[in-house]
C-alpha cells in the first residue's frame, strides 16, 4: 500500500496511505548534513517496511549522527502502536550502510513478531480500567565515578514520567526484545503484581514475580 508525503508542521513529514492511515516520518541528523537522496533512500526503506510486516506504524524517527572520525551511526525508533517501540542501531563506514543495517534489525523484529504485533493492535482496542497504564516516575541518577574515593549517596539528575503497562509475561518479553532495553517492569494481567523482564548474560530473558503467583507466560 503506497503512502502519500505530506508536508507536516512539526519536524519531517507525514506519510499518508490511501485508507487515511497516516504515519510521522522524521529523518534528521546530529552534526551532519542529510542530502534529499538518502532522506529518499530512508523513506522508501520504511515504506515497504510498514507495509510488509504492520502497516500501522504511527511514527518513525532516524537519526544520523557522526562516530568516531569516519563512522556513520543511525538510530532507528519506531511506534508501532500507542505504547510499543521498535528500536535499532547500526555503526557503519557509509550512511546508507549504516541505516540498511539498522533496517534490517528492525525488519527483523517485526518479521518475527508480526503476527502477535497484530494480536496486541486488536486486544488494545478494548482496553478495561483493569488494565490501564500505572502512572511512575522515571528516575536517572549518578554513575559511579572511575576514582577510589569514598562514594556518596547517589544523585538525581533527571526525572520523568512514565507509565507501566499491563501485559502477561510473554508480551512482556516481546517487547522487551524490541526496545533493545536491558530490563522491562509491567503488571502481570494475572494477577496485577509487578513484575520484571530483563536480558541475561546468557541471552536468555529473565523473569521476575515478587508475588510468587502460579502464573502462565501467556500471549
Amino acid at each position: 500500500m503506497a503512502f502519500l508525503r505530506v508536508p507536516s508542521p512539526l519536524a519531517g513529514f507525514i506519510m499518508k496511505n490511501t485508507k487515511g492511515e497516516t504515519m510521522q516520518l522524521t529523518v534528521q541528523g546530529k552534526q551532519m548534513d542529510l542530502g534529499e537522496a538518502l532522506r529518499t533512500h530512508v523513506e522508501g526503506k520504511l515504506e515497504d517496511m510498514n507495509a510488509k510486516y504492520f502497516n500501522r506504524a504511527i511514527e518513525a524517527i532516524v537519526t544520523f549522527s557522526p562516530e568516531g572520525h569516519a563512522f556513520t551511526k543511525t538510530h532507528i525508533s519506531i511506534r508501532v502502536g500507542k505504547d510499543i517501540m521498535v528500536i535499532s542501531d547500526a555503526t557503519e563506514n557509509d550512511p546508507y550502510v549504516s541505516f540498511d543495517s539498522a533496517a534490517t534489525k528492525v525488519a527483523k523484529q517485526l518479521r518475527r513478531y508480526k503476527r502477535r504485533l497484530r494480536d496486541h493492535h486488536e486486544r488494545s482496542e478494548d482496553v478495561s480500567s483493569e488494565s490501564a497504564p500505572l502512572p511512575a516516575l522515571d528516575y536517572t541518577l549518578t554513575a559511579e565515578q572511575d576514582n577510589e574515593e569514598e562514594v556518596a549517596d547517589h544523585l538525581v539528575i533527571a526525572e520523568m514520567t512514565t507509565q507501566i503497562q499491563t501485559m502477561s509475561p510473554s508480551e512482556a518479553a516481546m517487547r522487551l526484545d524490541l526496545s533493545g532495553l536491558p530490563a522491562l517492569m509491567f503488571r502481570n494481567a494475572q494477577h496485577g503484581g509487578l513484575n520484571m523482564v530483563y536480558l541475561r548474560k546468557d541471552g536468555n530473558v529473565g523473569w521476575v514475580d515478587p508475588d510468587g503467583k502460579t502464573t502462565k507466560l501467556g500471549k
